[in-house]
């Protein structure tokens, strides 16, 4: 199988990221004796420079940590819904979904606490040695990579006319960055100066300043200028000028936080994620819904992937959510998988088939039932998050780092939202708020309803692969919806099929022809979905392509490399090496180490 480049493999450290300065930026701290937490914090404030589009201080992010000789941990970086976020206030203006864009859509910023808080407890750097390199880089500029301009071309007559604070920012002299042109952005790095001044000023150690820089970040100069501008009225996707529900208290009460992370076992792995107030269990149900054969490549493994793929993403539609009353061990237990695996017949399922975990009758929303019956939906400009097209061009959307060090430290992030085109910049910090609400439903009573103090279910899912118990492998990648089916097709290439140098195929993986399904209901605004649909890389063969539509499939044939944006890295726990993969589709994403 043609491979685009070797799994990287060495001893000392490894980094895979979504764009090659973080990755550069992760090495350069590893290189300065930190560690693999440090490495992923620096990498991931650099990603906010890097790639304004798909990611921001004031968006969201999910950590899996597994510290050397201790157990896994996930980091919740996902802030959850205002005070005044209810559902009541949302329908009184008239909606029927939470806008994909403006201030009515976002949650509490959770990202920065979230990286501070793992800093603080297993790091060893302090807040201005991991700072300074998205410092030097948002005064002096990154080169642009194509997807930028062309993001903010998407966006122009918006922030010409309404989003005026953004244009100043992304539309200097009247244009966007062209490819490689040095995009600036002096107000944030003068936001992460003032920050790190007044952390510093309130003395003390490392953890000291780390705490004195989160209270900055949520009672400080930041949250008042967050708050201010939330309150004031802009354009959304509803076609309307809204205000946010985001306050200064709201801020100041959140924290990110610990948690257990959710698992399952398969063949010798355990694969842990998040829990269900994200999308990770769908990882996992994939997982439990496979039969005891598989013949990689071939039409029916294709053919029975997909089908789990829409049964696991039809209970994640009608369970998840941050407030749901059915046990994620429920969903995942064999007998209930067994019974939704015998659902998968020979045609392809164009139903939304949710099942009924410990007896419960599944209720939708009524977008959900709509869009799953047939129901047809325009889609505004500028809507949502861009993953990926109808004819299976990728557009990113999110990012992603895993760190490897010779420690035996692993860490898998998923950054993402507050993007460029979420929210109009906040001309005092140089950065928009998230839209991460738009996930969450108007409809009362679902697990994923809209409410106060909840978290709306993230498509956010970074994964980490043990064997023996033993923490071996970290990846994750951008894409939305997709997210938890490219990592899961990553994974089953990994696991299935032969390994390279005595290691994982890591680069291999990546590089297997990939493709999704979109028969269930998008998780952003306008939410829609295709009965049957699947897009392919056209590199999956003509054999494959005309099996799977006589099947019954919807297929659209995308370009060779046109699915998924995954990052690995791995090590090897008797040998102690270290290996490191990332995704050639737009030329962005890097791995590096020695």
């Amino acid at each position: 199988m043609f491979q685009t480049r070797p799994t990287l493999q060495g001893t000392f450290g490894m980094v895979s990221s979504t764009h090659w300065l973080a990755s550069a930026t992760a090495m350069a701290v590893l290189e300065d004796d930190g560690n693999a937490f440090d490495a992923a914090v620096a990498a991931a404030f650099v990603l906010h420079v890097a790639e304004p589009h798909l990611n921001g201080p004031g968006g969201e992010v999910p950590i899996i940590a597994a510290p050397a000789g201790g157990a896994p941990r996930v980091l919740c970086g996902q802030g959850p819904a205002p005070a005044g976020a209810t559902i009541e206030h949302y329908t009184s203006l008239g909606l029927d979904l939470v806008p994909g864009t403006g201030p009515l859509a976002a949650a509490v910023p959770g990202a920065v606490d979230a990286w501070l808080l793992l800093l603080r407890d297993h790091g060893t750097k302090s807040p201005r040695e991991v700072l300074r390199y998205a410092i030097g880089y948002a005064e002096h500029g990154v080169p642009a990579v194509e997807r930028i301009g062309a993001t903010v071309e998407t966006v122009r007559e918006l922030f010409e006319t309404e989003w005026t604070t953004s244009a100043e920012v992304y539309l200097r002299g009247g244009r966007a960055p062209k490819p490689g042109e040095l995009l600036k952005n002096p107000a944030l790095a003068e936001t992460w100066r003032r920050l790190l001044t007044e952390a510093e000023a309130a003395g003390g150690d490392r953890e000291n300043q780390i705490e004195a820089a989160r209270r900055v970040w949520r009672e400080g100069f930041i949250a008042e200028a967050i708050a201010e501008f939330a309150a004031k009225s802009t354009m959304d996707t509803s076609g309307q000028r809204h205000a946010g529900t985001l306050t200064g208290d709201d801020l100041a009460a959140f924290s990110a936080t610990y948690e257990d992370p959710v698992t399952a076992d398969w063949n010798g792995w355990t694969i842990a994620k998040p829990g269900l107030w994200s999308q990770g269990p769908v990882f996992l149900q994939q997982l439990t819904l496979l039969p005891g054969e598989l013949d990689y490549g071939t039409p029916d493994y294709y053919h029975t992937l997909i089908e789990g793929t829409k049964l696991a993403m039809a209970d994640r539609e009608a369970w998840y959510g941050d407030s749901t009353e059915v046990p994620v061990e429920a969903l995942l237990s064999r007998e209930y998988n067994d019974s939704r695996r015998a659902l998968i017949g020979e045609k392809a399922s164009h139903e939304l088939r949710p099942g009924r975990p410990v007896g419960r009758e599944p209720r939708l929303s009524k977008h959900a039932e709509f869009v799953a019956a047939g129901g047809t939906i325009l889609t505004p400009a500028g809507a949502g998050e861009p993953t990926v097209a109808k004819d299976g061009a990728t557009r990113g959307d999110t990012c992603h780092v895993d760190v490897a060090d010779r420690w035996g430290n692993l860490v898998a992030a998923t950054p993402s939202g507050g993007w460029l085109q979420s929210n109009p910049v906040i001309p005092s910090l140089g950065f928009p708020l998230g839209t991460r609400l738009q996930m969450a439903w108007l409809d009362p009573g679902l697990p994923n309803s809209l409410a106060p103090g909840k978290r709306p279910r993230t498509t956010l899912t970074p994964s980490l692969a043990l064997r023996d118990g033993v923490p071996v492998m970290a990846f994750g990648t951008p894409g939305g919806d997709q997210q938890d089916q490219w990592n899961f097709h990553f994974f089953l290439a990994v696991a299935l099929r032969e390994n390279v140098r005595g290691g994982l195929d890591l680069q291999g993986a990546i590089d297997a022809p990939n493709w999704h399904t979109d028969s269930f209901p998008g998780s952003f605004y306008p939410r829609g979905m295709v009965p049957g649909g699947v897009t392919v890389e056209s590199r999956i063969g003509d054999d494959v392509i005309g099996a799977l539509r006589e099947r019954g499939h919807v297929v659209t044939v995308g370009g060779p490399w046109s699915e998924g944006r995954l990052c690995a890295v791995a090590r090897d726990p008797e040998t102690g090496v270290l290996s490191a993969a990332a995704n050639p589709r737009g030329m962005q994403g890097y791995a590096a180490g020695r």
